[in-house]
């Protein structure tokens, strides 16, 4: 089974400006994510896939693959079903693993569980979640919980929250369905591959990183 790594970069974050280039230890979060995915030993190649040739030193650097992708899937209004098909269209492989450079408290050994998870199980599909055991709502409604009981937390079904951090995808599912107008990203069997709160915490703005660089010492060394 061909297995390849994607760590997907742009240059034209919004809210927190050049984040993928943000330091964490005094490294970039796109390189934590691609020696993370190199250390692991469980990709054919790893790819470090940008509209901005700015990234290409550091993967080359880092001992990976660049892939230049089109001005145009670098801008707000692309989509990641667009970039992600763009590089499955060049990239022979069975599956693409999209491990987020913005989840830098992802440790290695969690990506290189989530292959082996791949590979056992074969879905069209793999999403990384957290399991949320409080009681949550959705627009005005109970989802987990009643209301004429209280539930102790531990005893609550979970809300499982998709948090991207790693995801992965079979190319020929991913393909059928995008060229075919379909929702290419839940396409096929859907499996889920649960990590905990700390390994799924995204960086969107400033305060996500502040959270991220006071964590990563203690939390990512696995």
């Amino acid at each position: 089974m061909k297995i390849v790594a994607m760590v997907p970069a742009r240059m034209g974050s919004q809210r927190l400006k050049r984040k993928n280039l943000a330091e964490i230890d005094g490294l970039p979060l796109v390189a934590h994510a691609l020696r993370k995915c190199l250390k692991s030993g469980r990709f054919e190649s790893v790819w470090l896939n940008s509209e901005d040739q700015a990234f290409e030193e550091i993967a080359l650097s880092e001992g990976a693959s660049f892939h230049h992708r089109p001005a145009h899937l670098g801008d707000n209004q692309a989509t990641s079903e667009q970039f992600v098909a763009e590089f499955l269209s060049n990239h022979e492989c069975d599956y693409v693993v999209q491990v987020h450079s913005i989840a830098p408290l992802l440790p290695q050994a969690r990506i290189s569980a989530f292959v082996d998870m791949l590979v056992n199980t074969k879905p069209d599909t793999l999403l990384s979640v957290v399991d949320e055991n409080l009681e949550c709502m959705h627009n005005g409604q109970p989802v987990n919980f009643r209301f004429d009981q209280k539930t102790n937390s531990q005893d609550l079904d979970p809300v499982r929250r998709i948090v991207w951090a790693i995801t992965a995808w079979k190319r020929s599912t991913y393909l059928t369905a995008f060229e075919a107008g379909q929702c290419a990203t839940y396409a096929g069997r859907v499996e889920l591959f649960p990590i905990d709160r700390f390994e799924g915490h995204v960086i969107k703005v400033q305060q996500d990183l502040d959270v991220a660089r006071a964590l990563h010492p203690v939390l990512a060394n696995g």
